[in-house]
């Protein structure tokens, strides 16, 4: 189990699998995990077409309150399907087969639209993208270059961290 010092911070259930693990891996704990997810540049989002079929797209995204955030044009591909089925998985890591750690996060994604969490959002947003990523905060949704979007909180369900250095995969069961 992993444990942490915060207790409104959620500690899910860790455990290793040993069948795609090293001898000598260990679980990695969900306080590392967090900062990787806090510092990730881009995460790809997978959604389920009205058809069925996966779409797949790149985006950015933020971790804050214990979630992730992303937003999209509510006429995009992704919030379409979204309006159907809001099971998502998100993920983020290295392209490289010997290094780096690679991380999966399963949830709902659930549209965010309380004013005084978009301008924390907001403002997270362009701290870490920069000036160009910056948004203004009205009617629930965030507006920028003269277009609106919609955004999004994924709060992890499952998670799952992909060791490299030493061959490892932790699973994070939340709830």
């Amino acid at each position: 189990m992993d444990e942490q010092s915060d207790k409104d911070t959620p500690r899910p259930r860790t455990d290793l699998d040993s069948r795609y693990s090293e001898q000598n891996a260990s679980a990695t704990p969900w306080s590392e995990a967090v900062p990787r997810l806090e510092s990730a540049e881009l995460f790809w989002l997978t959604t389920v077409r009205p058809d069925g079929r996966p779409h797949v797209t790149p985006l950015l995204a933020v971790w804050q309150d214990d979630a992730l955030y992303f937003c999209t044009g509510p006429a995009e591909r992704k919030a379409k399907n979204l309006a159907g089925n809001p099971h998502v998985v998100l993920t983020t890591g290295a392209n490289t087969l010997h290094e780096g750690f690679d991380l999966v996060v399963e949830g709902r994604a659930v549209r965010e639209s309380d004013e005084p969490r978009l301008l924390r959002l907001a403002a997270a947003y362009e701290a870490k993208y920069g000036p160009e990523w910056h948004f203004d905060v009205r009617d629930g949704a965030f507006h920028g270059e003269g277009d609106r979007a919609v955004v999004f909180r994924v709060a992890p369900v499952a998670a799952f961290g992909f060791g490299k250095d030493v061959y490892s995969q932790t699973r994070w069961l939340f709830g």
